[in-house]
């Protein structure tokens, strides 16, 4: 229920996780530009096709827009590295190659960055040359994936340290507040947070593998960079395992659970954190002043709901565009000439379906999103009251204990499985007898369902984003039905898009015959563009 207006009078007295958030972000300090003596600039000439290059490269790889940035590291440090596998003098390159596709802007990095990088670097080719020498080539693979992933992380991190430590705290904040209400029976403290924060990882941070790798790495460690290189020596060895417990905890079943329930109570935290960003100069009066506080939450939340309608349509474009790029036309090439081969013919009717039924089913299904009203936003705020006041009791009082598990019934469970079959059954029966009545042939159904099912996952990761606000979500009286028809596709949906994410021949055509060439081309140019204009200030 939400507080009436006399009681939005009282004054809030903030709770010592609070306190230290506040203190923690006013410890961050912007990161210095470099001076004109040393700071690096490019070409803007050189970056206009840099940057138009990275737009059509990143359209091809779905991803989160705030991990772009680390991927794009990581595709310049393997190219570079199979060139020049020492890695020395690759921290310009690098660093170059990133303001050419404005992933920074020109002239904010130089000497000062270039110098770190650098020995980065080094650092991370001289731990991989120790720890893979004598393994098998497999575990060669392993460590070698590893380091790489975290060597792009740190380097990330290193050139973005205001936003990296920001976030850091954001997600501290989370956990302190949230932890204690999470029992687990049959673990220990130590395993309950280290779950807990690889599952936060993912629901709050969103973090890609490499992140989570990386992010849970550092909460236990320091950075590799910051040992020296003796105690690098002796800590170097117990690396592999080190890996192996990380990727242990991040697979553990329990994580998933926990991002189950982390999620639903992220939104006030989003919140939260955006009034603290927005309002950082009188932050303290606000929090400490319910009716304040009331103001910029009813406004913050108005604004995030207005932004979602936008962010919905613009994601369900650039994932059709994906889907577009990445598997439809790998489809209907196929669908042609097989169909000619085995039938003799081509349905130009089912080709024409299977060309416009996946935007319109698309478009269909993100019409029916609804974002949140003004009953979430009073709920969002009485839960911010809660986490931010001093009473300890929200953050004491348990709300997460997985139920044990019972005893397995064989009977129950088969019978389960058998019904669970039966979903898929009846789905794709029915959808392939609309099919036969349209004079679908085999190639063409296999095509159809191959597009319903990548579209129908990906809208649904766009009911995500929808929900990112939502507090408490309430089932549809329809929900069990819809569910019985739609999680055919969307298991279908998810298989394509992410164990078959490897046939994105695309990838391999971008980063291995186009990259190479193309930011060859931009160095040379680049040079030249530096050549010409050192003659210039010499005539000068």
């Amino acid at each position: 229920m939400s507080e009436t207006a006399t009681e939005r009078q009282d004054p809030l007295f903030l709770s010592h996780f609070t306190t230290a958030l506040l203190e923690n972000l006013k410890q961050i300090k912007p990161r210095l530009r470099p001076d004109d003596l040393s700071k690096i600039n490019v070409s803007q000439a050189v970056s206009l096709f840099a940057l138009v290059y990275e737009r059509i490269r990143n359209a091809i790889e779905y991803r989160e827009d705030h991990l772009i940035r680390r991927a794009a590291i990581e595709r310049i440090l393997k190219r570079r590295l199979m060139l020049n596998p020492e890695g020395r003098g690759e921290a310009e390159n690098i660093i170059r190659e990133l303001l050419w596709a404005r992933y920074f802007s020109n002239g904010s990095l130089g000497g000062h960055d270039l110098i770190t990088i650098q020995e980065i670097i080094d650092k991370y080719i001289s731990i991989k040359r120790s720890l893979i020498a004598g393994r098998p080539i497999e575990v060669q693979q392993y460590l070698a994936e590893f380091l790489i992933q975290m060597l792009t992380c740190e380097i990330e991190e290193t050139l973005s340290p205001e936003n990296a430590s920001k976030f850091s705290s954001f997600t501290f904040f989370i956990y302190q507040v949230l932890r204690k209400k999470i029992r687990i029976e049959g673990l220990s403290e130590d395993q309950k947070d280290a779950y807990f924060l690889a599952a936060l990882e993912r629901s709050y941070r969103k973090s890609d593998k490499s992140y989570q790798r990386y992010h849970l790495f550092i909460t236990f460690y320091k950075p590799l960079n910051q040992y020296s290189k003796r105690d690098l020596q002796d800590f170097s060895i117990k690396l592999p395992e080190i890996f192996k417990k990380i990727d242990e905890t991040l697979t553990n079943p329990f994580v998933e659970n926990l991002i189950h329930y982390t999620r639903k109570q992220l939104p006030p935290f989003l919140i939260l954190f955006s009034i603290i960003q927005d309002k950082w100069k009188s932050i303290n009066k606000i929090l400490t002043d319910k009716n304040k506080l009331w103001q910029e939450v009813d406004t913050s939340c108005r604004e995030k709901y207005q932004q979602l309608s936008t962010r919905i349509r613009n994601l369900a474009i650039r994932s059709f565009i994906y889907i577009f790029l990445t598997k439809m036309i790998f489809a209907l090439i196929l669908e042609l000439p097989v169909s000619k081969y085995l039938y003799g013919d081509v349905n130009i009717k089912s080709v024409i379906i299977n060309s416009i039924f996946p935007p319109i089913l698309m478009l269909l299904i993100v019409s029916f999103f609804k974002v949140p009203g003004e009953d979430n936003t009073k709920n969002i705020f009485n839960r911010i009251v809660n986490v931010i006041d001093k009473d300890t009791r929200f953050e004491t009082s348990i709300s997460y204990m997985p139920k044990k598990s019972r005893v397995k019934k064989p009977m129950l469970i088969f019978g389960f499985t058998i019904f669970y079959s039966l979903t898929f059954i009846v789905t794709l029966t029915l959808i392939y007898e609309v099919l036969l009545l349209l004079e679908f042939n085999l190639i063409s159904m296999a095509v159809f369902i191959f597009f319903v099912s990548v579209v129908t996952f990906f809208s649904y990761r766009i009911r995500q984003i929808v929900n990112m606000y939502r507090l408490e979500e309430k089932e549809s009286v329809l929900t069990p039905m819809i569910d019985f028809f739609f999680m055919p596709v969307l298991s279908l949906g998810k298989f394509f898009s992410g164990e078959l994410a490897r046939l994105n021949f695309l990838i391999f055509v971008f980063d291995f015959l186009v990259e190479a060439p193309f930011k060859l081309i931009f160095e040379v140019v680049e040079e030249w563009i530096s050549f010409v204009r050192k003659r210039k200030e010499e005539i000068i």
